[in-house]
């Protein structure tokens, strides 16, 4: 039985209880024998300010570099507002995905059928939805230099964020978009601001180089990103693998997870270079909904997206797409047998706590394998 290396971040807010659900379908694997999972704990974000008065310490950084895949939960909140910006709660997150150079990050918009309901869409505009958003993660406007705030004398400032990308970035993004749709729908939505940024330019004809020479079996379509935004909540549908750049890939997948009912639904994968010589590749999994700092601490988060984010670990990092098949499974029974979480309760009666849904995901998978 292989044995993986995992490096586990609560991090703050709701992330500190959504990890223990996460836990119970770990153990759950292992004790089954479908792999084997050394765990490790850490601090990021907030909590590892207090303790350290940095976002992620060098050790827990180290141990990072060394795990096959860090499990990472959420940071911020209002009690780190003030701190210095370059020790702020983020700069944890940042530092993970730039020094583990995780420059992919797939975000999936799934809506299963006991949720459409739970969406602000129609039923009929989301039921069944699975599109999958590829944001470039480590360039672009969040990294680009200079970066700064100038003071201009009479009281006025000048704030400073600079776009940048080359185009082996582009290119290795688009791959990466182009192999999944040929394992999905075989259509790719490439989205950039050519009409007014020279980054979107270069954008739109490097993906069209690419899709020429290497991709020509795909469809290949262009959208400015605000036209996009548009079309996610006017048919979403029309979508199966949307990729951009880090900017419009923040706010875009963003917009998806509303089509799926909540932020609570939405797991993330961010993925760097596969290594030619081992065969795996630095990965970190981990939710999109942010620590949510105006329900931490109330036992009722929804730990679906947490879930389902060592689901995709499963899939990417460690090849055991049965393995993340039954989760899934377990996920969409438990939906449909109508527990319901506060942010997806629709016109349920009643919710369950963040730990009662673990226990019901955890008790779906044990139904599944009797």
């Amino acid at each position: 039985m292989a044995t993986h290396k995992l490096l586990l971040l609560p991090g703050d807010g709701i992330g500190i209880e959504v990890m223990p659900e996460v836990i119970k379908v770990i153990d759950w694997f292992q004790a089954r024998g479908v792999a084997g999972f050394e765990t490790e704990t850490g601090l990021v974000g907030g909590s590892a300010y207090d303790a350290h008065g940095q976002a992620i310490s060098e050790s827990d950084m180290a141990l990072a570099t060394e795990s096959d895949a860090v499990i990472f939960g959420a940071v911020g909140g209002p009690k780190w507002d003030a701190v210095p910006y370059d020790v702020r709660p983020e700069a944890g997150l940042l530092r993970l995905r730039k020094d583990l150079a995780l420059f992919a990050n797939l975000r999936p918009a799934i809506c299963y059928p006991a949720l459409a309901d739970a969406s602000s869409l129609k039923r009929e505009i989301v039921e069944n939805l699975d599109i999958m958003i590829v944001r470039e993660l480590t360039g672009g406007v969040y990294f680009g230099e200079p970066k700064e705030i100038i003071d201009l004398g009479n009281g006025q400032k000048r704030g400073i964020d600079t776009q940048v990308y080359d185009t082996y970035e582009i290119e290795r993004i688009g791959r990466v978009a182009f192999e999944l749709a040929r394992k999905r729908g075989n259509k790719v939505t490439s989205s950039e601001k050519r009409n007014v940024m020279k980054s979107g330019v270069l954008w739109n004809e490097v993906i069209t180089a690419l899709h020429k020479r290497e991709y020509a079996d795909v469809t290949l379509e262009h959208q400015l990103a605000d036209a996009l935004g548009m079309q996610l909540v006017r048919w979403p549908k029309q979508f199966d693998v949307i990729v951009t750049d880090n900017l419009f890939g923040d706010m875009l997948s963003d917009i998806a997870a509303m089509l799926t009912g909540s932020l609570g639904m939405l797991p993330s994968a961010s993925l760097g270079e596969m290594n030619p010589k081992t065969g795996k590749r630095k990965a970190m999994y981990e939710p999109v909904h942010g620590s949510a700092p105006d329900i931490a601490g109330q036992g009722i988060a929804n730990p679906i997206a947490m879930i389902g984010s060592f689901g995709m670990a499963l899939r990417y990092s460690f090849g055991l797409g049965d393995a993340a098949d039954r989760l899934d499974k377990a996920i969409a029974d438990v939906l449909a047998s109508g527990l319901r979480t506060a942010d997806i309760k629709g016109n349920a009666t009643s919710t369950c706590s963040t730990g009662q849904m673990g226990d019901a995901i955890v008790a779906a998978l044990d139904k599944a394998s009797a």
